[in-house]
């Protein structure tokens, strides 16, 4: 009897373990939730992030604090979460700029598709294509005539090198032929005092943080990247109009930390997705020039395959090289 007693007491001790794990996420969340942005405060990425995070905290239960860890093109924010917990506890705002660095910075011991648990998917957004309202051409068609006509003398800004607004003008580049000079800036700000300034004749941006230059006539908008007219641009038509196969989506989402049981970051897409079918939430993204994108984990891991594919072309192209 003592014997059978003792080997009770050993098989249920090798039981509790096992089923850690699943309490715990059964458990999920019991303190506030850490989402990590790769961005200062203040720009559009932060802002989405605040917004989900405010709505996704009252699902939770659990406060959703944002830690702005901006640097290195989005890898200091996906380092510190790639080594964080698996417990669902610390998230990622993952986003375009984490697909491109996979071939960007080459020699990263830590990539988003290897440590990273896609979870769900925020929203996509379009860019704009802007150029200085002194510049004689007013359509796509007329600045590839233009560049073309002058090569090496049409000068492209953008908010830093190896981010959206420097590898949207690449993929212009590579699809059309044009040979123009990227002039990197730091950050958006200063590329677009540049621009106004009349230092640099072009640049890719964000559609929500050229809005106002747009509105107030400081820059003059020829295309946007998406392949069809933006709501808050109608008058601007795609590039691909010009340009055939043309595409550019910057797109936000959430990860976890490689090894999160499913069972949190199924908990966690379905909270996600329901915040993104909010009315005041899909009304604010689209003021920002975004459209929400609900999904399933599956599809957000898709998405991030297929654009560390697209973008991986592009980097080669350019001889696009970060240490």
């Amino acid at each position: 009897m003592k014997r059978r007693a003792f080997l009770h007491l050993l098989a249920s001790a090798a039981v509790v373990p096992a089923l850690s794990p699943m309490a715990s996420a059964q458990a999920y969340p019991s303190r506030p939730v850490t989402l990590v942005v790769f961005v200062p405060a203040g720009g559009t990425p932060d802002i989405i992030a605040r917004l989900v995070g405010q709505s996704l905290s009252h699902r939770l239960g659990q406060s959703v604090v944002v830690d702005n860890r901006p640097g290195a093109g989005g890898n200091i924010a996906l380092q510190a979460v790639a080594r964080a917990p698996a417990d669902g506890y610390t998230l990622l705002l993952v986003a375009t700029p984490h697909a491109v660095n996979v071939t960007l910075y080459e020699k990263s011991t830590v990539t988003v598709t290897r440590d990273i648990v896609p979870v769900a998917s925020i929203n996509t957004d379009s860019f704009v294509l802007l150029v200085n309202p002194s510049l004689t051409a007013k359509t796509v068609a007329e600045l590839i005539t233009y560049a073309k006509a002058n090569p090496g003398k049409i000068n492209l800004a953008s908010s830093g090198t190896g981010n959206l607004s420097h590898l949207s003008g690449e993929l212009f580049r590579m699809m059309t032929g044009v040979e123009v000079v990227h002039v990197p800036y730091r950050g958006t700000p200063a590329a677009h005092s540049g621009l106004m300034a009349g230092d640099v004749h072009a640049m890719f941006d964000a559609t929500a943080s050229a809005l106002p230059h747009i509105q107030s006539s400081a820059l003059r908008a020829l295309g946007v990247t998406a392949t069809a007219r933006v709501r808050v641009l109608p008058d601007v038509p795609p590039i691909a109009d010009a340009v055939p196969g043309y595409a550019v989506t910057g797109w936000l989402g959430i990860g976890a930390p490689k090894g999160t049981p499913a069972e949190i970051v199924e908990r966690l897409n379905r909270d996600i997705n329901a915040v993104l079918a909010d009315a005041v939430v899909k009304t604010r993204m689209e003021d920002l020039g975004s459209d929400s994108r609900p999904g399933s984990a599956h599809e957000f891991a898709r998405l991030i395959a297929e654009e560390t594919e697209k973008w991986a072309r592009v980097v080669k192209f350019a001889g696009l090289k970060v240490e």
